[in-house]
């Protein structure tokens, strides 16, 4: 049996975590493949700031106003198929008492015998939307990192509630490892970016073995991409400053670039930035 086990939890969080809301919309798209009934949902007063994440009024089918509140919850799928079982945590970031959110969740976990941790983000970066999505695969189990070839971050610096959560998994015996997409800092950070949730679940399939149903983001993945090329078309520096990162992805792609160069590269990069897989992501 691989490291991560039979029923492995897939994690992401709206907000700080979710650049071009592609980890959110991997597991949009993972919730639309099968049924997923509520194993455990928090308490929002415990753990958000309601100055920071409002609730929302809306209407319901009676015209009666609703308050919804922000939430995070773990589900697990209703008819599990042959091979491994994706349950799915997601929600916004909690604002607060990080450590007691994700005890809550990780003796959850326990109880119900989950056997590895998935965590999906995506940050801004310095890429080009034309050529194939970066991902950084990490895991801090040696375990897992020697069956599936993955790095180990030597990220030092602010972390999101990813990161915290993996660290509680591992403490608690629940190997975990970690997929960071690279979202093109000139695309609007508000918007879906289908093409980098496509490379999360392409990558989610690699790691796992598990299939998931996705020929509907290739079209939309086109499209956005397509989009992009139209905007810079009638802007030249767009254009310019888009070539000038093809050609430094084309040198990090090229045979003369080692795995050890380009991990270092991205280890300079975050750093200089101060929030990559770190301040969205990682240790």
């Amino acid at each position: 049996m691989d490291v991560l086990g039979s029923r492995i939890v897939i994690v992401a969080f709206d907000g700080w975590n979710d650049a071009g809301e592609a980890a959110s919309g991997a597991i949009a798209a993972l919730r639309e493949t099968t049924d997923y009934d509520l194993v455990h949902s928090i308490d929002p007063e415990l753990y958000f700031d309601y100055q920071y994440t409002r609730p929302a009024t809306k209407m319901d089918a009676e015209g009666r106003r609703q308050l919804t509140w922000p939430e995070a919850g773990l589900w697990r799928p209703r008819d599990p198929g042959p091979g491994p079982e994706f349950w799915v945590l997601t929600g916004v970031e909690p604002a607060r008492t990080w450590q007691s959110f994700a005890s809550e969740f990780i003796d959850i976990a326990l109880r119900d015998d989950i056997t590895g941790f998935v965590t999906l983000g995506a940050m801004l970066s310095d890429v080009p939307h034309t050529r194939p999505i970066s991902i950084f695969a990490s895991s801090q189990n040696e375990q897992v990192r020697e069956a599936h070839g993955l790095e180990r971050s030597l990220y030092e610096g602010p972390v999101g509630i990813l990161s915290v959560i993996e660290h509680f998994a591992e403490s608690a015996g629940i190997p975990t490892a970690s997929l960071w997409a690279s979202v093109p800092h000139y695309v609007a950070s508000a918007t879906p970016s289908p093409k980098v949730t496509l490379a999360l679940l392409d990558r989610l399939e690699e790691l796992t073995g598990v299939d998931v149903p996705r020929d509907h983001l290739r079209t939309e993945a086109a499209a956005w991409e397509a989009s992009i090329d139209a905007a810079a078309a009638d802007d030249e520096d767009m254009t310019e400053y888009i070539q000038q990162l093809e050609r430094t992805r084309d040198t990090w792609d090229s045979p003369d670039a080692s795995g050890d160069a380009i991990a270092q590269a991205f280890e300079r990069y975050l750093k200089r930035r101060g929030d990559g897989p770190g301040d969205h992501h990682k240790r």
